[in-house]
């Protein structure tokens, strides 16, 4: 299993990349949405991809935009971990093709919980 987590915030990164090979994830890791989308083109598909919403550049947002654009990719689900908690920006990640949301801090139990509702088998 293959999961690909995308924040500017090295922290962020490293908690969401920790609890994923905790739980049997090999996890790739980008610094920001365009760099995550180098590695989604490079890889061609994840079984999850993690992405924060307010980074430098290219947002969270608009990379959920790019990769539902892709046709390549629109089985791959997507899980928005942001500190974003006004139910707007739900919305608009939900309606961008984001299959689910997630308020930081994180917990372990909250990325499993997620991770059994996007249907996607935990090693």
């Amino acid at each position: 299993m293959r999961a690909l987590v995308i924040d500017d915030s090295r922290s962020a990164r490293e908690i969401l990349a920790d609890i994923l090979k905790e739980i049997g994830f090999d996890v790739l890791k980008a610094r920001d949405a365009r760099e995550g989308m180098a590695i989604l083109a490079e890889i061609k598909t994840a079984d999850v991809v993690l992405v924060d919403w307010l980074m430098p550049g290219m947002t969270g947002l608009e990379s959920i935009h790019a990769v539902r654009a892709n046709p390549a990719y629109s089985e791959v689900p997507l899980m928005m971990v942001t500190t974003e908690t006004e139910m707007p920006q739900v919305v608009l990640a939900l309606e961008a093709g984001a299959n689910e949301y997630v308020m930081k801090p994180v917990t372990r139990e909250m990325i499993i919980e997620k991770l059994n509702l996007l249907g996607v088998v935990i090693p």
